[in-house]
């Protein structure tokens, strides 16, 4: 009944407060010692890797290698934090109906989680915000980049912004990880390297380190966000709420 209770009382069995008024600005729920979150259901076991509905050829064992190489990186006992769900909880509710509206597969929010990972604010080369423009690119998009206003920073105009961004990438190659490819090198870049290699299979292709191993961190996001039990993480929040999910108590790490 204590249980019970204190569930109560938090109110986290939706996504949104029944009765926000109510709620104390003051109340921290993932700051306390002893929290609710939900046990989700082990139903992704073993499903199989994919991005976008395309299947990742992990017969292959160079792929096989990369993947279980980013993985790795990405499992608690290295990371040793949750920085990246609780990122993954605020971002996705407001992300994943924009790119619904746009015919983006879902997979694509977690390129946010990769591009701005642990860290936020404006990289050595200029781009800034969650989804990583560069102030050329916002502006292409139709986001107002300069001083007295910059809505790299605004979380939904940003994700609009990336959307026409890469359903332009989708329609020039034809392909979702081809896409998130060009989304971080650049279309020029890689259509010069598809020619050259004659080649436009990502997988096959041999691209820049950070090209190379960019869809590869995307499934290993997607992996650990979504299957946090399998890769050591024990805190979990509300965006994994499924319907027959059943919450219960967990000490912090």
């Amino acid at each position: 009944m204590v249980v019970l209770a204190i569930i109560s009382r938090l109110d986290i069995f939706g996504t949104t407060p029944a009765n926000p008024a109510k709620t104390s600005p003051k109340t921290n729920a993932y700051a306390a010692s002893s929290l609710v979150f939900y046990k989700v259901a082990e139903e992704e076991a073993e499903a199989g890797f994919s991005f976008a509905n395309e299947a990742i050829p992990v017969n292959d064992k160079r792929v096989n290698l990369k993947l279980k190489k980013s993985i790795s990186k990405n499992r608690f006992k290295n990371v040793q934090s949750n920085i990246l769900h609780s990122k993954a909880d605020k971002l996705f509710p407001i992300i994943e109906p924009i790119l619904k509206a746009y015919g983006i597969p879902e997979d694509f929010k977690f390129v946010p989680l990769v591009e701005s990972g642990l860290k936020e604010g404006t990289s050595p080369k200029g781009a800034r915000g969650v989804w990583q423009f560069m102030p050329g690119t916002a502006r292409t998009y139709g986001l107002k980049v300069n001083k007295a206003v910059d809505e790299r920073l605004n979380l939904r105009k940003s994700t609009i912004a990336a959307c026409k961004y890469i359903k332009e990438l989708y329609g020039e190659f034809n392909s979702w990880t081809l896409a998130a490819a060009a989304y971080n090198n650049g279309s020029i870049k890689l259509s010069r390297a598809i020619n050259r290699q004659n080649e436009d299979n990502y997988f096959r292709m041999n691209l820049n380190r950070e090209t190379g191993s960019y869809v590869y961190k995307l499934i290993a996001m997607k992996e650990i966000i979504t299957k946090p039990r399998k890769y050591g993480y024990s805190n979990y929040y509300g965006y994994l709420l499924k319907p027959n999910s059943v919450p219960y108590l967990m000490a912090a790490n």
